[in-house]
């Protein structure tokens, strides 16, 4: 286990020299078609096959253009991130689905690749553990025709430039304080294996490889179980990522924490509620039906709602401190797709707009660490909503502006 470690943390410190070739702006090129004879990578460089040949290196990825410092002056612009969990391509077909969103948009996601989701519809025991139920849905559709087709789109969605980040084994989570940081250490390189291998797993050896190296790309996680984030993060800064994204904040500018940036999903208003609520489908299910399958008669209202939230959130965030919305989503239809449906409506209005920039987390990270420390502090000393005082162009001028104590995000008197 400590040679597996040393080899994870050599690899992840490597993903941080090579997200310095990624960024946050302009809408992506069309990724390559889902065929089984995709090529893994316009690059340069030869493939390098690892595992059992189910991924290989092939070079930086592609479809990312260079971050951008902010010039003085110049107000931030709006960052909207869709995060997905459960990333399988089932018989509902919502993760090309939304692959299709997100370019009709000009959108870059972010996906949690969990090592589960390469064992979804496969027997009980395929993934070298106990026998496990097998997902709602998922069982019905051949179990190698699931993970086929859900590899095919993470490599088409790999080369169009979006996000492949990971859940670890996706295992629930039990106990008060969720697992320890030598559990989590088990949960990741189970999942390195999973990814790694499935083509042994699901008997594919013809299939491509995915033409990324799961280990390099590992910009930053999401676990599973909130209450075990303390432990994680030691874990997460050792390996070299440069993210974690397990917890849940107000709409103010991401911070570090433990050397990693904070970026959790923001907390939006419940239209109707006067709560906060982080932006979810998830937390929104949870206080409006308390379950995936609530009333029939309410669940177009319960879709509307989240949509409308995510959209109350971002007028807050555009209009005032400009801080990323970044949003929660699995590929499940929950009260009738309700939520899936909410999202799908809130790209298309949000994305589109104008100094409006929908990206991925890895891209978010690498535009805050592409920026002068001083703006960075400034940004984070506006309120939820707040606007700064006497507009950007002074606020962000090329000298900061000290802010008096007493007066979050005020200017000083000339």
């Amino acid at each position: 286990m400590a040679a597996l470690g040393t080899g994870v943390r050599r690899l992840g410190l490597a993903a941080v020299f090579a997200a310095a070739l990624a960024g946050c702006s302009g809408p992506p090129p069309d990724p390559a078609r889902d065929t089984p004879d995709s090529r893994a990578g316009a690059s340069a460089h030869p493939v390098r096959l690892l595992g059992d040949g189910s991924t290989s290196y092939t070079g930086p990825q592609p479809a990312l253009p260079r971050p951008v410092r902010l010039a003085p002056g110049r107000r931030p612009p709006q960052f909207v991130v869709f995060t997905w969990s459960g990333v399988i391509e089932d018989d509902r077909r919502l993760f090309s689905h939304f692959r299709q969103v997100a370019k009709d948009n000009g959108a870059r996601m972010t996906y949690f690749l969990s090592g589960r989701d390469l064992l979804r519809g496969l027997p009980p025991g395929a993934g070298g553990g106990p026998p496990r139920r097998p997902a709602r849905r998922v069982a019905a559709a051949p179990a190698r025709s699931t993970v086929r087709d859900t590899v095919r789109q993470l490599r088409g969605a790999w080369l169009g430039g979006n996000e492949i980040g990971t859940l670890l084994t996706g295992r629930p989570c039990r106990g008060r304080n969720g697992p320890d940081t030598a559990q989590w250490r088990v949960e990741l390189a189970r999942t390195r294996s999973l990814v790694r291998n499935w083509k042994t797993r699901a008997a594919l050896p013809d299939e491509p490889a995915l033409p990324f190296d799961f280990d390099r790309e590992l910009t930053g996680a999401r676990t599973r179980c909130p209450q075990g984030r303390a432990s994680f993060l030691p874990l997460a800064r050792g390996l070299g990522l440069r993210y974690d994204s397990s917890g849940a904040a107000g709409q103010v500018w991401p911070r570090k924490a433990d050397g990693l940036w904070d970026l959790s999903v923001r907390r939006v208003p419940l239209p109707g509620g006067g709560l906060q609520v982080p932006a979810t489908d998830r937390d929104f299910m949870v206080r409006q039906s308390g379950g995936p399958q609530g009333d029939p008669d309410r669940q177009a209202y319960w879709g509307d709602q989240f949509r409308d939230g995510l959209l109350q959130g971002f007028r807050r965030a555009y209009r005032g401190n400009r801080a990323p919305l970044i949003v929660g989503n699995h590929f499940e239809d929950w009260n009738g797709g309700a939520y899936t449906r909410a999202v799908e409506e809130a790209m298309g209005r949000l994305c589109p707009q104008r100094e409006v920039r929908c990206v991925s987390l890895r891209q978010l990270a690498d535009w805050l660490d592409a920026q002068d420390p001083e703006l960075l502090a400034g940004l984070r000393k506006l309120r939820t909503g707040q606007a700064p005082p006497r507009g950007w162009s002074r606020y962000l001028a090329a000298r900061p502006v000290r802010t008096p104590s007493g007066a979050p995000g005020g200017p000083a008197h000339p």
